[in-house]
């Protein structure tokens, strides 16, 4: 399947609802620190319910840590300015969806490291500001499970 990474994300029920999104579409959740919350947060427990036992979550001290960890996997970030559609790559398994915080984004370095084909948005009408995290991540990770007919690759996440 695919990557779920979430950069420094800062609202635990969002992450909640992505633990309890990965759980049911089979996406490895990663969570770069520092976090926002506490992992225990009663909310961060009430938005995942009991979901939290079948995701794949991993927390990683930092982006280098992170950046580590997923090797050679392609990414993509996930942007308010991005370059293209979220709906124009042609997804793989096993490739990683990378979110900023639900304040701030992708700070602009880590942004600006991707070529443009690889910084992708959701369109939105124009006077819009963004879209609420966890509807983002449902949004493009059911794109990227679409284009694989919604399988389950046989892959080692």
């Amino acid at each position: 399947m695919f990557h779920i990474a979430l950069f420094e994300p800062q609202i635990a029920p969002n992450t909640g609802n992505a633990i309890r999104l990965c759980s049911n579409n089979g996406c490895h959740l990663h969570l770069i620190e520092p976090l926002g919350f506490s992992m225990e947060e009663k909310q961060l427990r009430r938005a995942s319910l009991d979901y939290r036992d079948l995701a794949n979550v991993t927390i990683h001290k930092n982006y280098n840590a992170f950046l580590q960890e997923i090797g050679d996997r392609r990414i993509f970030a996930l942007t308010t300015k991005g370059s293209i559609p979220h709906d124009e790559p042609t997804y793989q398994a096993g490739d990683v969806l990378l979110f900023g915080s639900e304040t701030s984004g992708l700070p602009d370095d880590i942004r600006n490291a991707f070529a443009p084909s690889r910084r992708i948005r959701i369109p939105m009408l124009a006077n819009a500001r963004s879209l609420n995290l966890s509807n983002s991540i449902a949004i493009v990770s059911y794109e990227a499970w679409r284009q694989l007919g919604f399988g389950m690759p046989d892959i080692d996440l």
